[in-house]
């Protein structure tokens, strides 16, 4: 197979896949996995574009997807991982996990195996996925692996909205109670010098004015730990709503704030 870079070579194979790897690693260029899921929007977009901008970087992305979207080839992506890892590893990072911690292992392991089959010397995630986030570069340190994680603001809708697939799988009549945990979460940060009880209180009055219970509702540290009284920290909430099939579907979403100090005296 001919190697054009930017033209999305599709792979396959996990030992094709391993072969570049070790290729592009052994003329020093730099190796930045994007792992993605089953379809694509804005918000990957901009981890494709984030990898991009990484100086003479080669952008290997990962889909399970039908097909194969002309999405990652008018994007530049070098290589896209379009086949199964039959690579097992069990993974647990010793956190309180606020979502499934099965699940989060199970995506903790698929992510390491893919930089190892890669040979990634870069991986670009989105703070969308928070705790995934904190998971994955608490496992890659505890390896040792010489794997620099890149962390990208997470994409909104004009209306606050983080940028999800399962944004579309929200029943229509629940579209107001959507964009109510963004709200809520906006207007927790605004009351982070207060302390974090007064953000959780915050949070809670917005979602319960929209008619909405938190499935969970956390104020954490940056590494998914006991917020502190003064410092940065991490805001932390999902809501479940009335999916298009019946169900339910749980949207999750997740700010920084300055707890203890507040925007207006950051400088302070």
């Amino acid at each position: 197979m001919t190697f054009e870079p930017g033209n999305a070579v599709v792979v396959r194979d996990e030992q094709l896949l391993a072969t570049y790897g070790r290729a592009f690693r052994k003329i020093g260029k730099t190796i930045a996995v994007v792992p993605l899921g089953a379809d694509v929007h804005a918000g990957h977009i901009e981890l494709i574009r984030a990898a991009k901008s990484l100086l003479g970087a080669y952008v290997f992305v990962t889909y399970s997807g039908e097909d194969v979207p002309e999405t990652f080839r008018n994007e530049g992506v070098d290589v896209v991982f379009h086949g199964e890892l039959r690579t097992a590893v069990s993974v647990r990072t010793g956190m309180e996990h606020l979502d499934d911690a099965d699940a989060m292992a199970r995506d903790v392991a698929h992510i390491l195996a893919v930089l190892n089959a890669t040979h990634a010397t870069d991986l670009v995630m989105g703070e969308k996925d928070f705790e995934l986030l904190v998971a994955t570069q608490l496992a890659v340190a505890g390896l040792r692996m010489e794997v620099k994680l890149h962390s990208v603001p997470t994409v909104r809708m004009p209306n606050g909205l983080a940028l999800s697939l399962r944004n579309e799988r929200v029943a229509e009549y629940a579209h107001d109670q959507a964009l109510a945990l963004s709200a809520a979460l906006t207007a927790g940060a605004h009351a982070a010098e207060h302390g974090a009880e007064t953000v959780l209180d915050t949070v809670r009055g917005v979602l319960e004015a929209a008619g909405v219970a938190p499935a969970y509702l956390a104020v954490r540290d940056l590494a998914m730990r006991e917020a502190p009284a003064q410092g940065d920290a991490r805001l932390l909430a999902a809501i479940d709503l009335p999916a298009t099939d019946g169900g339910t579907v749980r949207l999750h979403d997740n700010v920084g704030l300055p707890l203890g100090i507040g925007f207006k005296h950051i400088e302070d």
